[in-house]
């Protein structure tokens, strides 16, 4: 078993490079995205989709991570996503839970004193 963190750095170096097929790799078959309104995409196909119809809309889309911390199998993340020139600075929380070197889950959540302290990201 790999680190935690690896793995959700890994899985973020597809996003940043827009490998679907990357992103299917590292992904469980029940694999779940967690938008940030709570609402959660799932399982794996309609997440593959997801990604690849976001990246088509969003084709200069990364995430940049200032802080990476695990404890047990979930990992909290801080930083900023970039989306485009007129808006490069998008403040982020993401989550990841991993099993089996594989990442059940993916959330995204906003930045708040609330999300920092659940997340322990104070």
């Amino acid at each position: 078993m790999r680190d935690p963190k690896l793995i959700a750095l890994l899985f973020n170096e597809c996003i940043n490079a827009h490998d679907v097929n990357g992103l299917a790799e590292l992904m469980t078959p029940d694999h779940t995205f967690v938008e940030d309104d709570g609402k959660r995409v799932g399982p794996k196909d309609v997440v593959v989709k997801a990604w690849t119809e976001f990246f088509a809309m969003f084709p200069r889309y990364r995430n940049t991570f200032t802080r990476v911390q695990s404890r047990d199998n979930e990992v909290a993340i801080l930083g900023f996503a970039y989306w485009s020139e007129d808006q490069p600075f998008d403040p982020a929380i993401w989550t990841a839970t991993i099993v089996d070197d594989r990442v059940r889950e993916w959330g995204v959540h906003a930045v708040s004193d609330a999300n920092r302290e659940r997340f322990d990201l104070r």
